[in-house]
């Protein structure tokens, strides 16, 4: 399955499409400056294949190429950065014992 993921600011989301049609978007807003993402969904067809998982990387790597920081309020989008601790240092060091997130060396 291919999982194309664009951004649609008008909406303040970014979509995952499979075949050009969204079957999963994640939300985000500003919130002190860094971009806050409370929210993912994809529809439960595509549950278990990916499509979260490349959506969310797609966001975060996007975020780190604008050299913003994160506010993980979604729990799906704070467990892959648990399993994907690359990505730890997109959140605010002093938000992360609030999103369940060690500190870097911990």
């Amino acid at each position: 399955m291919n999982v194309t993921v664009r951004e649609a600011p008008e909406l303040n989301r970014f979509e995952a499409l499979v075949d050009g049609q969204v079957v999963g978007f994640a939300v985000y807003h500003v919130e002190d400056g860094h971009a806050a993402m409370p929210h993912t969904e994809v529809e439960p067809v595509y549950g278990g294949h990916g499509v979260a998982t490349e959506l969310v990387r797609t966001i975060l790597d996007t975020a780190r190429a604008r050299d913003q920081l994160v506010l993980p309020y979604c729990p799906f989008v704070s467990a892959l950065i648990r399993k994907h601790p690359e990505y730890l240092d997109l959140v605010p060091e002093q938000d992360r014992g609030g999103f369940g997130l060690l500190p870097i060396g911990h």
